[in-house]
């Protein structure tokens, strides 16, 4: 199994992720990129994956620059003039994990070629080595937050509103308030100390994690929330009501609100997308790198997925909460928040998990499989997990990347839907599981 997730490599510091990991890390893609940019998120351990990151990088030659604390955007848009960025973080995963993202010059993370290149040459003891003369050198890197501000303000321009930034302690501290304070934003922040325990709330900023933020909104009377998970490629929002708004909604309404002819979403994504764009959705793996590839492919000018996380191509072919945030702003500026959501087409839907047996992962796929074959439907979808389409619905069926979990989401046009596919859903996995 490899050991990229959906999002580049992460785990327990010390034991799944450990600094001879890291160092090993290093060492594969300092054999491949000679000028490498790193940048870190306020985790505790992240001087340590940086530096062991580094230290196996050089030692293969490679020059190596620190760009400090910032978000993964701007660590992804400050590698344009790299061969390579890495960004260590383990993104909206509690404060025990670390890991590391990797980024192309164009802001795209590493595709599946490269990212089977860097496993491949991971601990590989063939790896040449140089000598003294030629092992690699450290040099700091400054202005990367101050950079990604000047180029969304040139692409944005200024709004004027309240709004409330709920940074979670995490690596937005340092970039989002400032830059729509620039915009022209009145702006009031909570969780903005950069603190790697993260004592505010987890670093994934779940409705049930925003409830400060909320309350704040709803108490100040501000015409907006707005939260990010650790790194900053996630970004969702509060209403002037108080109303949490997910990822799914906001994916909607970048979608509506820009005009996108077409869009790249994951498996999962809502079907309102395919009546907004008129069914001109392509659908991918689950993880932003499948959806910057389908981008590239496609020359769509949007995707994104329902955690929170928005593509920009003209802008960069990273996820950019911090982008996403201030484009929010300026929407918001011109119309409530909650009268764009409510505009938007709405439908039921649920989601349930199902634990099984790690070591039966291969056995249950291949029981999933075999059941959703004889599956009557319009359209069946095998790019992740198995997507059944009907007519006024859909259900997936889903292996978690992270957890021995069998995941199941539903949506339909109607509650009465919703359960049926539900209960077709739910039988199916239960059978697999026997």
């Amino acid at each position: 199994m490899s050991i990229f997730g959906s999002s580049g490599i992460r785990g327990l510091v010390g034991s799944e992720f450990t600094v001879d990991l890291a160092v090993n890390i290093g060492k594969a893609v300092g054999n491949r990129y000679h000028r490498i940019i790193i940048g870190k998120d306020t985790r505790t351990s992240g001087d340590m994956v940086e530096n062991a990151l580094a230290a196996g990088a050089m030692a293969l030659g490679a020059e190596v620059h620190f760009a400090g604390v910032v978000s993964t955007p701007t660590l992804a848009r400050a590698a344009f003039d790299y061969d390579c960025g890495l960004m260590v973080t383990a993104s909206h995963n509690p404060a025990e994990y670390n890991g590391v993202k990797m980024w192309n010059p164009d802001g795209s993370a590493f595709d599946t070629p490269q990212m089977e290149d860097i496993e491949n040459n991971i601990g590989n003891p063939k790896l040449k080595l140089p000598t003294w003369r030629d092992v690699g050198t450290m040099h700091r890197f400054e202005g990367a937050t101050q950079n990604h501000i000047t180029s969304i303000m040139k692409s944005i321009g200024n709004a004027h509103l309240n709004v409330v930034v709920d940074c979670g302690c995490g690596a937005t501290c340092g970039i989002t308030p400032f830059l729509l304070r620039e915009m022209g934003c009145s702006v009031f922040t909570i969780n903005a100390q950069p603190d790697g325990h993260f004592p505010g709330r987890t670093p994934e900023p779940t409705e049930d994690a925003l409830l400060d933020l909320r309350r704040i909104v709803m108490g100040k009377g501000a015409d907006l929330g707005i939260a990010h998970d650790g790194d900053g490629d996630r970004m969702v929002a509060v209403d002037e009501k108080g109303r949490f708004v997910d990822g799914d909604k906001l994916l909607a309404l970048f979608a509506s609100l820009s005009e996108a002819g077409g869009i790249v979403a994951p498996i999962d994504a809502s079907m309102v997308l395919d009546d907004i764009v008129d069914g001109n959705v392509v659908r991918t793996r689950v993880g932003d790198v499948y959806v910057a590839e389908a981008l590239k492919k496609h020359n769509f000018p949007f995707g994104g997925e329902p955690s929170g996380t928005f593509i920009f191509p003209r802008e960069t072919y990273c996820p950019d909460g911090v982008y996403a945030a201030a484009l929010l702003c300026k929407f918001v500026s011109e119309n409530h928040l909650s009268n764009l959501v409510d505009s938007l087409p709405s439908f039921p839907s649920t989601r349930e998990s199902f634990m099984f047996n790690a070591q039966e992962r291969d056995i249950v796929r291949g029981k999933i499989a075999a059941e959703m074959n004889l599956v009557k439907c319009q359209k069946l979808i095998t790019v992740d997990g198995f997507r059944a389409e009907f007519e006024d619905g859909w259900f997936l069926i889903r292996l978690s990347g992270t957890e021995p979990k069998v995941r199941v989401t539903v949506e339909a046009r109607s509650k009465d839907e919703v359960d049926r596919l539900m209960n077709i859903a739910r039988s199916i996995v239960k059978r697999c599981l026997k």
